[in-house]
């Protein structure tokens, strides 16, 4: 019993973090659509989905080079 509780929760916090995403993503861009043109509004959440992206990947080679430094195995078992 007990080896369901993180499955189930896990399965729902990815569910409602989806939900809750898709209608705060569909909400913004309905707002940037009354005033602006398509293609400003296109532009400017492709600059913030790379922008997001180069965080993720420089948040990786920080977490990366700390681990080294701090002599943790990094090897495969």
């Amino acid at each position: 019993m007990i080896d369901w509780i993180p499955i189930v929760f896990v399965t729902f916090k990815v569910l409602m973090f989806g939900t809750c995403m898709f209608f705060a993503i569909k909400w913004h861009y309905d707002q940037g659509t009354k005033g602006k043109d398509k293609r400003a509004v296109l532009r400017a959440g492709s600059m913030v989905v790379a922008v997001f992206a180069l965080a993720l990947l420089g948040l990786g080679l920080v977490t990366l080079t700390l681990m080294r430094m701090l002599g943790l195995d990094l090897s495969f078992p």
